[in-house]
């Protein structure tokens, strides 16, 4: 297995080149795992620290669950890259340092008083000095290309390099070039020929001594057709998926913010699919005509970020008290206020929860990893459909923007979510007339029926003031008000969540439990653990709320129970309220995910107490 990260400047195409570079490692049949970091500004200062863009790319011949830990190797495009990311580099790990950029100018700036390469505190570690900007612009010279234009292809020269070193595939890269530089041919060819340029150094020089093979991981996934795919490309497709199961029309409302916006993208793509996106002037807007395209008929959707959950909880109330479907997509980041936007964080779970006035429960649900999105999204709309209730779906920008391989699943395997819309009276009065009541629920499911405005003899009125049971006509009525709440939380609490499974092969006495995207360094924690003799056993939450029926019985079992979290304990708090279990908490709020051997440590140590 091999961690490589790709560093440099903001504008040094590192997110193009990983992107590149795990396209290729997927189409040779490898597991990965990716974590993208960049700066939240558009073009932060050019050789700072602050403008430092990464890309760390895990990939194996075995089944893998996290971008790793630490980098076996680092490309560094400039002195900020070296800097901002030696720290996370164990020793003897390799470097490939671009030597053109470390000038005296750009290695002050950083805070270097004299040159890395040569004053021995890089001893430790195996450095390929390589001047990356001349031998790029040098294989462009028979272009008819500016020095500036041509040294922006070192990126695809470093690229050619690692590509040699790991035996990657090259095809894919030169085909995605052509097509990305179409309208300009000269441009997608010299791009090819400082990748080629990067494959051929590798090659001949005799500094690379050495290349790796890294076998497909054959026996890590079961048969299929695979494909590498990121967070919000499965939600999107997982939204597209739902919507033609259910046979509705999908429409977004959304308002774009990071890192959400790529949802909006992808889905603008796919009005052949029946979806209709809507970018809208504000948050507010963008729910709002979310949850008037529920009341036309269609799965409606918003996605946001969490700022933007803040602003859209009036609407979401509304949506409570309205019962129509509606799905809400937080791609949770670093808060408060615009806090992190690139970092991601756990931190809205609570504000999913309880962040409306008044009782207004939603379910809420969370995705574990990338491909998981796409089963989530279905997930969510199973529900929101079935009860007539708005879902909080939390994801997180580790998720959204990291990618694995994903098994395109056979039409048969998706669920059924057909919705049977009301066509006539529903309740018959004292006096024999049969009228349509908007509140008249389904005994099984508390579920109202859904109307699509417009059907003769149907007319009825919602709104947000409370309504009359089984009528919908407003009502001040206490003893009303007091039966719509608890009828309300009644229809949350009933919803047919499945039941938690544990992994613990050994009888363990003390339990992990997590949710979300911590799933990934929760497992290869839990496996480091098991591998040294340690007894410890496992459980992932989807469903946040309600919880699984069997959630109680299983914390029983259990001496210790260890919530890592990426906030400051917001699942450990509601565990604790609701099941009187003196859970552990362990917190990380870095705007980073854990890493696995942080959380084998604090897990080893939660077993000896």
């Amino acid at each position: 297995r091999v961690i490589i990260r790709f560093a440099g400047d903001s504008g040094d195409g590192m997110q193009l080149t990983g992107d590149r570079f795990t396209s290729e490692t997927a189409s040779f049949g490898n597991d990965l795992s990716t974590l993208p970091n960049f700066p939240a500004e558009i073009r932060a200062p050019a050789g700072t620290l602050p403008g430092v863009s990464s890309f760390q790319l895990h990939f194996a011949d075995h089944d893998i669950l996290t971008p790793g830990d630490a980098p076996n190797v680092l490309v560094a495009m400039n002195p900020a890259a070296l800097r901002a990311n030696i720290g996370d580099l164990p020793r003897g790990a390799e470097i490939i340092v671009n030597t053109d950029e470390f000038t005296p100018r750009a290695m002050q700036k950083v805070g270097y008083t004299a040159s890395p390469l040569k004053d021995g505190s890089l001893d430790g570690y195996s450095l390929h000095p390589v001047p990356l900007t001349t031998l790029t612009v040098e294989a462009l010279k028979e272009f008819d290309l500016s020095r500036k234009e041509a040294e922006r292809s070192k990126n695809m020269f470093a690229l050619g390099l690692l590509s040699w070193m790991y035996h990657r595939p090259t095809e894919g890269t030169e085909r995605f070039l052509t097509s990305k530089f179409a309208k300009k041919p000269q441009i997608a060819a010299a791009n090819i020929a400082a990748f080629r340029a990067g494959w051929n150094f590798g090659e001949t020089t005799e500094d690379f001594a050495v290349s790796y093979e890294v076998a497909p991981a054959a026996t890590a996934f079961p048969t299929g057709t695979y494909r590498n795919i990121s967070g919000n490309l499965a939600l999107a497709y997982g939204l597209i998926a739902a919507s033609r199961q259910a046979d509705l029309p999908l429409f977004l409302g959304s308002y774009p913010i990071t890192p959400a916006s790529d949802i909006l993208h992808e889905l603008s793509r796919h009005k052949n699919f029946r979806v209709r996106t809507f970018q809208a002037e504000d948050e507010i807007a963008g729910i709002g005509a979310a949850l008037g395209a529920a009341f036309g008929g269609s799965l409606a959707v918003t996605t946001t970020s969490g700022p933007g959950v803040a602003l859209k909880s009036e609407t979401i109330g509304l949506a409570v008290s309205l019962e129509l479907p509606l799905l809400v997509i937080d791609i949770q980041r670093g808060g408060p206020s615009t806090g992190l936007p690139t970092k991601t964080e756990q931190a809205d779970l609570l504000q999913a929860m309880y962040g409306r006035n008044g009782e207004a429960p939603v379910p809420v649900i969370a995705p574990r990893t990338p491909a998981d999105c796409f089963d989530t999204a279905l997930e969510a709309a199973r529900i929101a459909l079935t009860y007539r209730t708005p879902v909080m779906l939390l994801s997180d920008g580790y998720l959204a923007n990291g990618s694995e391989p994903w098994r395109i699943p056979e039409l048969e395997e998706l669920p059924d979510l057909q919705v049977q819309f009301a066509q006539g009276p529903n309740h018959t009065l004292a006096d024999g007339t049969e009228v349509f009541w908007p509140y008249k629920r389904d005994p099984r499911t508390l579920a109202r029926p859904w109307a699509v405005p417009g059907t003769p003899g149907l007319e009825h009125r919602i709104g947000g003031i409370e309504k009359q049971d089984g009528t919908g006509n407003i009502s001040y009525d206490p003893a009303n008000h007091d039966f719509m709440v608890r009828t309300r939380q009644a229809k949350i609490d009933g919803i047919d969540v499945p039941d938690l499974e544990v992994d613990d092969p050994h009888g363990a006495r003390t339990l992990v439990l997590g949710w979300g995207s911590t799933y990934g360094p929760i497992t290869a924690a839990v496996r480091r653990l098991r591998t040294a003799g340690e007894s410890i056993a496992q459980a992932h939450l989807r469903h946040l709320n309600p919880f699984p029926h069997n959630l109680g019985t299983i914390l029983e079992q259990y001496d210790k129970v260890v919530i890592p979290e990426m906030n400051l304990g917001q699942l450990a708090t509601l565990i604790r309220a609701k099941y009187l279990v003196d859970a552990h908490s362990y917190n990380q709020v870095n705007g980073m995910p854990f890493k696995a051997e942080q959380l084998a440590k604090t897990l080893k140590e939660a077993i000896d107490e």
